[in-house]
């Protein structure tokens, strides 16, 4: 499906986690394409509207045909593109590994990453505590588990694959707000106390090339701690 001719135009932030993931996949499979940045500090203009109603990051035009939505986005080039990052759901092995996946994806973001919002808000060190707490219950029991035969990557691989494409960009923001202290010291301590099988895993997802090659973390902790400000303002 994929082609070298195939026109592509993505419309992005490279401050933004969600569509850092079109970033990274891009990079690994070295597709063309053309870059949009879209400012998210301002409302959107109407032009982009038209392509991405949402207003959101990333949009991708494909041919002319845009796709929303960073995961669909992410899994769109995966299928468009075959490669390492993800075997094809023609097989049943290919269907389970797809499966699999998609559960690790799922127990990353919802049981780990998602608690750790609460942090930008959190006003005192008790409630920060309490949400580093959960959230390292949560990675120690859903995601865990699912990487003790990381090589260094999911599912046994040496290679990237759609797991990490998938999470990348938060593994990465994960060492760097917690280096800032935007996220508290203990966090980290307590994910390697804890989390051994993860630890080894997200130090290389952090340091891939293709996870880095947009990633400016001093930029991007500039901008975080800018917004944070903005929040605290408004309250």
């Amino acid at each position: 499906m994929g082609s070298n001719d195939a026109k592509l135009i993505l419309y992005t932030n490279h401050k933004c986690p969600w569509a850092h993931r079109a970033h990274i996949i891009l990079e690994e499979l070295k597709i063309p394409f053309e870059e949009v940045i879209i400012d998210l500090d301002t409302p959107r203009t109407p032009e982009y509207l038209k392509i991405n109603p949402r207003g959101l990051v990333p949009a991708l035009s494909y041919n002319g045909e845009i796709i929303i939505e960073s995961a669909i986005v992410a899994n769109f080039l995966a299928d468009a593109y075959p490669s390492h990052l993800l075997p094809p759901s023609n097989t049943s092995e290919g269907a389970l590994q797809r499966a699999r996946v998609a559960l690790f994806v799922d127990a990353f973001i919802s049981k780990f990453n998602a608690p750790l919002f609460g942090l930008y808000t959190a006003t005192d060190d008790a409630a920060k505590e309490e949400i580093v707490e959960k959230g390292v219950a949560g990675l120690v029991k859903e995601v865990e588990p699912l990487l003790a035969n990381a090589a260094p990557f999911f599912g046994g691989s040496s290679k990237l694959t759609q797991a990490e494409v998938l999470t990348g960009s938060f593994v990465v923001r994960l060492k760097s707000w917690t280096r800032a202290g935007v996220y508290p010291k203990s966090l980290w301590t307590s994910i390697t106390e804890q989390a051994p099988n993860f630890t080894k895993w997200a130090e290389a997802v952090a340091a891939h090339p293709s996870v880095t090659s947009i990633y400016d973390e001093q930029q991007v902790i500039e901008g975080l701690k800018a917004r944070l400000a903005r929040l605290a303002a408004q309250k």
